[in-house]
């Protein structure tokens, strides 16, 4: 994958074929390790390490800001901390956050976390075929908070690109991976959230903020 970077590069950025067609073409490319390889190898940043050394960093900071919030959003952001209450395991604190981080910013976590229960197997993925970018979580039947889902995975141009994966916040680090990887555009539902995870957390590009990041930046900062 090292020695074949360059002309998979000059694929993905001049001949900007549908995914499902890279994955034919570069199948190693779809598995964690390597999107995390290439991701550094774009960037030479470490993906998910980076990604959650700086969510942990931010995480209290923007948990207290997010509590400020009032109105229907800050009603939203309480009800996926409570979840946080109820298990304050790592990784329901960082999805939390992460799904309030959506909310805080005005935009819908549900066009980005889509959750399904595992009794309809086939519906399920009749509707994962029609998602152009997402992170799908399928829960066990009436699962606790505490729970495990079935299976986590990442979903582009109706394709599952990514199956298994650990947790919401992992799956979150390697979709943004995947943009870069891919060449991706941010959903344009979701700029300011991607924004963010970019120049904030990943600190890409950190000076050149929308107005939106760039005051919930300075709240952190605070």
């Amino acid at each position: 994958m090292e020695k074949t970077f360059a002309l998979r590069r000059h694929e993905v950025i001049q001949d900007k074929p549908l995914v499902a067609e890279i994955k034919s073409r570069w199948p190693a490319l779809f598995c964690e390790h390597e999107v995390s390889a290439e991701f550094t190898r774009i960037t030479t940043i470490p993906l998910v390490p980076k990604f959650m050394s700086q969510l942990d960093r931010y995480s209290e900071k923007m948990r207290r800001v997010f509590h400020k919030k009032g109105g229907a959003a800050g009603r939203k952001i309480a009800d996926f901390l409570s979840v946080v209450d109820q298990n304050d395991s790592t990784a329901n604190r960082r999805s939390g956050i992460l799904q309030g981080l959506t909310v805080y910013l005005n935009e819908d976590p549900a066009k980005l976390v889509y959750e399904y229960e595992s009794e309809n197997p086939e519906e399920t993925r009749a509707d994962l075929e029609q998602i152009l970018m997402g992170i799908y979580v399928i829960k066990h039947p009436g699962a606790d908070a505490d729970q495990s889902p079935e299976d986590i995975g990442i979903i582009i141009e109706g394709v599952t690109v990514l199956e298994e994966l650990k947790d919401v916040a992992s799956a979150y680090a390697l979709l943004f991976g995947l943009m870069y990887d891919l060449n991706l555009s941010y959903p344009p539902d979701l700029k300011y959230t991607f924004e963010f995870i970019q120049k904030v957390l990943m600190e890409l590009e950190p000076r050149q903020l929308s107005t939106k990041v760039q005051v919930l930046k300075n709240k952190l900062l605070d």
